[in-house]
């Protein structure tokens, strides 16, 4: 979490942009990614050559000679015109060729390549150079967090359907998938990263000592009630929470940082802004791709991640994508003949995953009851052929102020069969359900996790499942004698209360009486005139 200083330099920034014509969100954020990106690579660089100078051991410079004036504590300190002229000629070139295998120059080489400065006035890139510069990058606790507040800005959907995933939504799934420390994850629609970003929080927390937590109490730092304590919706102090990580041992970091997180996107601004979300928040070589998932070319490209290869999806996949049928690879429409991308994902998710494997995904309501071929071909499969676990339905405002869709977090495991399908009705998610979406006290989340780790499938079939409830059971042959819907309405049962009214002759003679009065109180009335 940032607050109060930090989080007005950012505001400053962003208002910078705007002001010089950048009114694009994306493209904003696009934008100080690559000024930090080449801050962060001086950064390291200078970190390699104290560690060389002290171990006396080389490094792969990710500068060489004729491009030392192309680091950040050298552009810095340029003028307004040269400072435009090297960014704009030199650096962005550069990033697209520093490509050295062993930093993380090769990461973003991949994503730099048709990297562009959309920044056209000179003193915006004075004033952007200045204030990223002022950022905190070197504190490794805070600069996960300081993205994360940039990306809170992005409040416009993007092409093709996509939007971003609400942060505590994504930190339900990854709490019920319970990712460890060996797991192999992926995003197949990464986005900005936030499914990956969140997992290695909630892993960084998971393996932290009593010991190696450190809280920060926090104040509220301007106007008159500086120096008060920051209070929550419940009235708690807020308080930052540092999580070392020190349980995790040497080779597990090592799998952390190379193989355990690995996203695919066809965006390219959303892969930048991915990596550097990643990269920010301390992982440092994050499996990331350019790469449209559904098309045949994703299992030329990456056989090893394209099928049975990954122990964890977590995905918002988008729901009205732009699709070209030719190029989906045909193994999915024999799984799902269908044209739709919400349908086609899912099956997807199911292929990428290795036997055992499990997955949480958010899929618009309509996969849930659509009545059309592919819908009904992807429910079977999920239950015919695999553990559907549960089906999570969610408030339709959790989207906005991006839209108004209703929306589902599908949970399963590959393989097996289903016998029983556990479902959970979310109702708040601890924020307003309008465009505002300011936090509220009601909130289902905390209890969604605890109730699904603790669900007790013996009682499915028992007076103990509840259907009023928000949690209960369904059995599979429930759910295929109606079509494989798995909305939960279809099963949810809703208890209506009696009405009782008096009489309808005794309510006659109250308004009969009532209208008496009427008469009365207007004939005072004219007897006054």
């Amino acid at each position: 979490m940032i607050t109060g200083p930090l989080k007005s330099k950012i505001d400053k920034l962003w208002e910078e942009f705007w002001t010089g014509g950048i009114t694009n969100p994306l493209t904003v954020i696009e934008q100080i990614t690559f000024l930090m990106y080449a801050r962060m690579l001086d950064m390291n660089e200078q970190a390699d050559e104290k560690r060389s100078a002290r171990t006396k051991k080389a490094f792969n410079h990710r500068f060489n000679e004729q491009q030392q004036h192309l680091r950040w504590q050298n552009i810095r300190h340029l003028g307004a015109e040269e400072l435009y002229k090297v960014v704009k000629d030199e650096l962005f070139p550069f990033f697209a060729s520093s490509s050295s295998e062993d930093n993380e120059g090769s990461l973003f080489a991949e994503f730099m390549k048709d990297a562009q400065l959309m920044i056209q006035k000179q003193s915006l890139l004075v004033k952007a150079v200045e204030m990223v510069n002022d950022l905190p990058l070197d504190n490794s606790d805070t600069k996960g967090d300081l993205y994360e507040y940039l990306l809170s800005k992005l409040t416009t959907a993007g092409i093709n359907g996509q939007f971003r995933t609400p942060r505590h939504i994504i930190r339900a799934m990854v709490e019920i998938m319970d990712p460890d420390k060996t797991s192999r994850i992926c995003d197949p629609s990464t986005g900005t990263g936030g499914f990956l970003s969140v997992s290695y929080e909630y892993l960084l927390e998971k393996y932290t000592s009593a010991e190696g937590i450190e809280r920060e109490p926090l104040f509220i730092s301007e106007g008159d009630d500086a120096g008060i304590p920051m209070l929550d919706i419940h009235g708690k102090q807020v308080e930052n929470v540092l999580y070392s990580g020190d349980l995790i041992e040497p080779e597990d970091r090592k799998h952390i940082d190379t193989d355990m997180f690995h996203g695919f996107d066809f965006d390219a601004t959303m892969l930048r802004v991915a990596v550097m979300n990643l990269v920010m928040h301390g992982i440092k070589q994050p499996d990331i791709h350019y790469q449209d998932t559904l098309s045949q070319r994703f299992s030329e490209n990456f056989p090893n991640e394209a099928k049975g290869g990954m122990q964890i999806i977590l995905a918002n996949p988008p729901f009205k994508g732009s699709l070209d049928e030719e190029d989906v690879c045909p193994e999915l429409l024999r799984k799902v003949k269908t044209k739709k991308t919400e349908l086609l994902f899912v099956a997807l998710i199911e292929r990428m995953l290795q036997v055992g494997g499990r997955s949480a995904t958010i899929v618009p309501d309509g996969v849930l009851f659509g009545s059309s071929k592919g819908h009904v071909q992807l429910r079977q499969l999920l239950i015919d052929n695999n553990q559907l676990e549960a089906v999570i339905s969610l408030p339709s405002g959790v989207f906005k102020p991006y839209a108004g869709v209703s929306t589902a977090i599908l949970i399963f495991t590959k393989g097996g069969t289903t016998d029983h399908v556990w479902f959970y009705d979310v109702q708040a998610d601890g924020f307003s359900l309008d465009d505002k979406r300011t936090p509220i006290k009601d909130n289902d989340l905390p209890s969604l996790v605890a109730e699904f780790k603790a669900r007790d499938k013996s009682v499915a079939e028992t007076d103990k499942n509840d259907k009023t409830q928000k949690a209960f059971w369904v059995s599979k042959d429930d759910i295929t004698s109606n079509k494989y819907d798995l909305s939960i309405n279809r099963y949810k049962e809703v208890v209506y209360e009696e009405e009782s009214y008096d009489p309808p002759k005794e309510i006659l003679g109250k308004l009969v009486s009532l209208e008496n009065e009427i008469l009365a109180d207007l004939k005072v009335l004219e007897k006054m005139l």
